[in-house]
Formats: C-alpha cells, sequence, structure tokens
C-alpha cells in the first residue's frame, strides 16, 4: 500500500528533492507550498509535469504554514480524498543572514514562526489523524547547527533551528506510545542545491548592520565561501531527500530516530550521539525506556 505523504515548503530545495524522491518510490505525494495562484504557479506547473512524465503520484497543495486556516484546509483535503496521512515532513523555514543585534524582535518572531510555530501548527491538524490510525511517521528536517559548529551572523536561523529540534525530541517520547515514529533528519550547511543562502533575509536595523561592518568585513562572504570550501565536490542536496526516501521505506518500526547528512561534517553527529545517548540513559532511569521503541498499531 502506497504511503501518503506531506511535506511542507516543498516548492524548492529539499523539500521539491523530497517531494520528487517519495514520489519516484511510489508513494502519494502532496507538496506543500504557499501561494500556489500567484508566486509559485511555476512550481505547481513543474510538480504536475514531473508526475506526468515519471508517471508517478505527486501533487503541489496550497499549504501556507503561517496561516492555520490554511494548514487545517490542506490537511482536510488529504484527509478526505485518502482517509490518512502516513507520513508528515516538516521541511519549511527560512534562512536569514547578519549580526544578532541589527535584527528587530519581531524579525525574530517572523522567522520562529516560520521555522517552528509553522510546525505546531501543522501538528495539531495532522497528528490526531495518526494517533487514531495507531501509527505514522512525523520526519522533523533539522540542522547541523542545533548541535556543531555554529559561525556567526547565522544566530536567529540557528536558534530557530534549535527550537525546532527540541519539539521534534520532545513529540517522539509523547508519541511512542500512539505507535507513531519520529525520524529526526540533520542536514550540514549545503551550500548548493538550495535556496538558504540565496533568498535568505537581511536585518531590519541597517545602521547597526553597518556598525558590526567595521569590525567584521565581508564576514558573511567569508563563512558561506569556507563552507563551501569544507563540502565534498560530490556534496549535493540530493543527499538529504534520498536519505529521507530511505526512511520512509524502511518498515514501520524500523526507523532511525535520528540521522546526519553532513558532508562538512561541523561536529554535530558527535554532540547529537551524547546527548541522544543521555536522552536514552534518562528516560530508562525514571521508568519510560518504552518511549524509546515505537511499535506501530499496538496502540491504536
Amino acid at each position: 500500500m502506497k504511503n501518503i505523504v506531506v511535506i511542507t515548503g516543498a516548492s524548492s530545495g529539499f523539500g521539491a528533492l523530497t517531494a520528487r524522491a517519495l514520489a519516484d518510490a511510489g508513494n502519494i505525494v502532496y507538496a506543500g507550498m504557499r501561494q500556489t495562484d500567484t508566486r509559485n504557479a511555476p512550481q505547481v506547473r513543474a510538480a504536475a509535469d514531473y508526475s506526468a512524465q515519471h508517471r508517478v503520484d505527486l501533487r503541489a497543495i496550497e499549504l501556507d504554514v503561517n496561516s492555520q486556516e490554511s494548514v487545517d484546509a490542506a490537511i482536510d483535503r488529504v484527509i478526505t480524498e485518502h482517509g490518512r496521512i502516513d507520513v508528515l515532513i516538516h521541511n519549511a523555514g527560512h534562512m536569514v543572514t547578519g549580526p544578532a543585534e541589527a535584527f528587530t524582535p519581531e524579525q525574530l518572531a517572523e522567522l520562529y514562526d516560520v521555522n517552528v510555530l509553522s510546525t505546531q501548527r501543522v501538528n495539531r491538524a495532522a497528528l490526531p489523524h495518526l494517533r487514531a490510525a495507531g501509527k505514522g511517521l512525523v520526519v522533523w528536517v533539522s540542522s547541523s547547527s542545533v548541535k556543531g559548529g555554529t559561525p556567526p551572523y547565522l544566530a536567529p536561523y540557528f536558534a530557530a533551528k534549535a527550537a525546532m529540534d527540541s519539539l521534534a525530541v520532545s513529540y517522539a517520547a509523547e508519541l511512542a506510545r500512539w505507535g507513531v515514529e519520529t525520524s529526526i533528519v540533520v542536514p550540514g550547511s549545503f551550500t548548493s542545491g538550495t535556496n538558504h543562502f540565496a533568498h535568505s533575509g537581511h536585518p531590519a536595523d541597517t545602521a547597526t548592520e553597518a556598525a558590526y561592518e567595521s569590525k567584521y568585513p565581508g564576514l558573511m562572504e567569508q563563512v558561506a565561501q569556507k563552507l563551501a570550501a569544507l563540502a565534498p565536490e560530490d556534496a549535493d542536496a540530493s543527499m538529504v531527500s534520498d536519505e529521507i526516501a530511505r526512511i520512509v521505506a524502511l518498515p514501520a518500526g524500523q526507523r532511525p530516530y535520528r540521522v546526519h547528512i553532513d558532508p562538512a561534517d561541523d561536529g554535530s553527529a558527535e554532540v547529537s550521539n551524547v546527548a541522544d545517548r543521555i536522552r536514552r540513559e534518562f528516560l530508562t532511569r525514571v521508568g519510560l525506556s518504552d518511549l524509546l521503541t515505537v511499535h506501530p498499531g499496538e496502540h491504536a
């Protein structure tokens, strides 16, 4: 039976690649994106063309993660058409670059809305269906910056990704007794194949930004160049989409809790291994070791 997959932020980058990879694998994929009638109309056509050319089932769907109404409508449509959701993928996100002080609190709030609160909107709409089924998979696309090397001028994005990752960790335990699996996918700094850097936001306080430039001239360009140099020549964003497709294809109950795809190796995997081991040990110490293993269908 084909998986019914919903993925957010699927107009470009990791999201678009993952939607295609999962469709290629035989799943029915709803590629969520906003402004499907206007700004992202070309992406909607591209998804339809890909579906027709490759004879797969890839469907663009209006899903603005900043709007609960839009999220609810998208999930309702999927449930109406198929009666279930098997895989939910939190991929939507936005990056900003620049000195942290130069961003207004309102800018940080907007960034957190896209990167963090969006997952809560989608979860509240979709998880009741997964819990009722007693099975399913939630994939969170995190970032190696959560626990790895953290160059400056990316603070708001890093903080937002850390918040999302923390939510994922707690949700993993809280969904386990419902038979719903969690996989946290941790990409490294892929500088090609995504639009993160190209479409990144910038500080509203340009005076403060200019003041920092006097002490840190050209720092963001330096960081971007060094990150690109650290990655092997064959590092491609499709490595992330291929890994997500691999995870989804695994038998229920056998999906990994956390995986890293970080060719540049910023140290995130090493730190995460320690943090995840401590989590396992602590949950065991407090008598909650059953939350570490999911047995789909057991609690339906």
